[in-house]
């Protein structure tokens, strides 16, 4: 083992030797080198040896660029886009898993569709020496030739920035299905237009701690750089890698149609479930609620395998080690906590289902939340005492306790551990002395300005204003500016995560809590305080890792300014659209607390029952309340990331393990991961991450850095490309379901993994 510098690594040739040994460093500014290759290890390594430095020079925005990414911008907001936790894209939303999905999809569709129109659109070569030769700057600027890098990455982000409101446009669904209010599309569109602007305004002012340092890595759009790169940079080594791009996505398109369609019992494999067909019904209930996973809100799924990669993801091959092996103790502990609150009957839990994010009245059935409300969304406290108090289920709560926990561990591991380093980030960035290498490549092109961001944020505040003042919100204004103040104060915490482990926290429960303290009583309220707080929030994560993208792969900045603020433009009306589509479509499913395998209202389940809980706050979480541990939980977070602190300061290891790699808020946020949806395909996703990050990463490095995140973008993109067609084909999104006939791989009745014991299995 030797130190390196990153010119050297990329002149060398990778191997897949077999019999070389991993030596361990605790240094780790020196890089670790395995067959004559550095293993990715952390940020700096994915900026010296991961990501090419090249730049062509080539134009970014032009003509072809901005048509194509407005053209796919439709598609974009319905389909594909790289968004952080909690919801990725439109039709996900409607979904029982919530997945990170990446560009790829619209990636490969403008890279065809590019090419195409530089082969057949006319060119000014094609009029020289003739008449025509006078048409030729025109033609120049509808065709300027060879469809390359910057053109491409800018109608990708033009066309996935469209997408970016999403996760806000979920409010209007949910005034839609709880309050039979149809919100104007004036408001709605104003409204997400003011939320994503106002967070794209605070990226400016955040990017020397969020977007320029090397640990600012946003893992989950490695596998879209590496393909870029790969499409556009004519080498040997990137044939291969495009060749086993379109093979794999081949293969994976034609797949999605059986753990989809044909044959869902792929989507969860249980050999507990299936070996016991016969056992009592009190069993039953037991493995089903353990076991079961494969329907939205059927059990834990433990012990199940689900191969349906649309809910794996990519993010598992790009995910960083040391961020997985946390998820993976937070999923133990989730395990055990759910079934223990359930069974010990803690918060009433038996009198309801297991999971479901769904509200409930003391007998059991669904809570009358319209009959509590008056017209005006406002509570009716005589109608209140009549029905009495809503109740969550057990693994509810304990979803809300732990997304506290998280946020309170969070905001402690940012200032004890990380509070040094954001401190150098902006001295380096006042100095100009970041030393990123992608950050220094780009500084030959003209910065865009700090004012042009906060022009935006002016621009984007009294947007939201007028939308407080005159829509259908029932938010004052002081509470709207409290809002923006508190998602301006979170933002670059989350931020700090998101980059650094390759996922974040969702800091809705903050939200929430503090907009039933200054909006008591006001459900729908509440729902617009957290869209300006939380989901501005989204929005920073969302757009700083665009930021980065277009670091790396050295777009120039006033550029990716006007790409993202047009994006945002185009995705506040059509996330709106696609809302409408799918919520008339299939109301009657979003509104169950169960759903099905195919459609859930999880998302818009969880919002509501958050906005209508925290509405009542007085009641349900003073100390006199049920759920008074829950605000407690915000405080109590903080406790062990402290005592974790002064523990590190004490001892850098403890054995293997180096104390500053436990990340607490990780910990916290995954023990509550299963705690709605399906929850079949989690261990495949283990095995993939300990594939990819173990073994690949740690033996391989050659064959990880050249062909890991390749592999898992094309998988990404043949099964989202097959689940798009059948959402609208088969599905349902737009109109009347048509399912797959009936047989043991799809049975008719009862769960599709045969965990209650249906009988299904022995009638096929």
């Amino acid at each position: 083992m030797r130190d390196i510098s990153a010119d050297e690594v990329s002149k060398k040739e990778g191997s897949f030797g077999q019999d070389s040994l991993v030596e361990d460093l605790s240094d780790r500014e020196s890089a670790l080198i395995v067959n004559g290759e550095p293993v990715i290890r952390n940020g700096e390594d994915v900026s010296n040896y991961l990501i090419n430095i090249r730049d062509d020079g080539d134009p970014a925005l032009t003509f072809r660029s901005f048509v194509l990414g407005t053209l796919f911008a439709g598609l974009g907001a319905a389909l594909c886009q790289a968004r952080p936790l909690p919801a990725s894209l439109t039709i996900y939303l409607f979904k029982p898993v919530q997945v990170s999905v990446s560009t790829v999809f619209l990636l490969l569709l403008i890279y065809s569709v590019g090419n195409l129109w530089a082969t057949i659109v006319p060119r000014s070569s094609w009029v020289k020496d003739t008449r025509f030769e006078r048409l030729a700057p025109i033609l120049d600027f509808i065709n300027p030739g060879e469809f390359r890098l910057k053109e491409h990455v800018i109608a990708s982000l033009v066309a996935s920035t469209a997408a970016g409101g999403s996760t806000a446009v979920m409010n209007f669904a949910v005034q839609k299905l709880y309050y039979s209010t149809n919100v104007h599309a004036a408001t709605a569109v104003l409204a997400t237009f003011s939320t994503a602007c106002f967070g794209y305004g605070l990226v400016g002012l955040f990017r020397p701690l969020t977007v320029y340092p090397s640990e600012m890595v946003y893992w989950s759009n490695l596998p879209t750089v590496s393909i870029f790169q790969a499409l556009h940079f004519d080498t040997k080594d990137n044939k291969k890698r495009v060749k086993l791009f379109w093979t794999a996505f081949t293969g994976m398109f034609f797949y999605e149609v059986l753990p989809s369609y044909i044959f869902p019992l792929l989507n969860g494999v249980n050999i507990v479930c299936l070996a016991t067909q016969h056992a009592s019904p009190n069993a039953q209930n037991i493995i089903t609620n353990l076991f079961g996973g494969t329907d939205g809100n059927e059990g834990l799924g433990f012990f199940s395998f689900g191969f349906d990669w649309q809910y794996i993801t990519s993010a598992y091959v790009s995910l960083p080690l040391v961020q997985q092996a946390n998820s993976w103790i937070g999923i133990v502990v989730c395990y055990a906590v759910i079934m223990g609150i359930y069974y010990s009957n803690a918060w009433n839990s038996l009198a309801f289902p297991m999971l479901s994010t769904s509200l409930f009245a003391s007998n059991g059935s669904i809570y009358p939340q319209e009959a509590v409300f008056n017209d005006n969304f406002s509570l009716n406290k005589t109608a209140l005492n009549e029905i009495g108090l809503p109740a969550l289920t057990g693994s509810n709560a304990w979803f809300n306790l732990t997304q506290n926990l998280a946020i309170g561990g969070l905001i402690a591991h940012c200032f004890l551990f990380w509070g040094p380093y954001v401190a150098k980030s902006f001295k380096q960035a006042r100095a100009g002395t970041q030393p990123d290498r992608h950050w220094k490549a780009i500084q030959k092109y003209k910065e865009a300005p700090w004012y042009w961001y906060v022009g935006l944020l002016l621009l984007a505040f009294f947007a939201g204003l007028i939308v407080v003042l005159k829509g259908e919100t029932t938010l004052p204004w002081w509470s709207y500016i409290i809002a923006l103040l508190l998602g301006s104060v979170i933002a670059p915490i989350s931020c700090l995560l998101f980059a650094r482990m390759g996922n974040g926290i969702a800091t809705n429960q903050l939200m929430k809590m503090v907009a039933g303290a200054v909006n008591p009583g006001k459900p729908v309220a509440n729902l617009y305080f957290s869209m300006w707080s939380h989901d501005v929030v989204s929005t920073v994560v969302g757009l700083s890792g665009d930021l980065k993208m277009g670091q790396y792969l050295k777009i120039p900045p006033r550029v990716m300014f006007l790409t993202q603020v047009w994006g945002t433009i185009l995705g506040a009306v059509i996330n709106y659209v696609v809302m409408i589509s799918i919520v008339d479509a299939q109301k009657e499913i979003l509104l169950s607390p169960l759903g099905t395998n195919v459609w859930s209202g999880q998302q818009t389940q969880s919002l509501n029952s958050a906005a209508v809980t925290w509405a009542l706050a007085k009641e349900l979480y003073s100390p006199s309340g049920p759920y008074f541990v829950i605000p407690l939980g915000l405080v109590i977070g903080m406790a062990p990331t402290f005592l974790q602190w002064l523990i590190a300061k004490r001892w850098q290891k403890i054995g293997p393990i180096r104390i500053n790699d436990i990340v607490l808020p990780i910990i916290f946020n995954y023990s509550a991961f299963l705690s709605a949806g399906t929850n079949s395909p989690v261990w495949n996703s283990i095995i993939v991450g300990i594939v990819s990050q173990v073994w690949l990463r740690r033996y391989h490095p050659g064959w990880y850095k050249k062909y890991n995140y390749i592999l898992g973008g094309a998988l990404d993109g043949g099964a989202q490309v097959m689940i798009f067609i059948l959402s609208f084909a088969v599905f349902g999104a737009s109109g009347s379901a048509r399912p797959f006939p009936a047989w043991a791989g799809n049975p008719a009745t009862g769960n599709v993994d045969y965990c209650n014991g249906n009988g299904a299995l022995d009638s096929n």
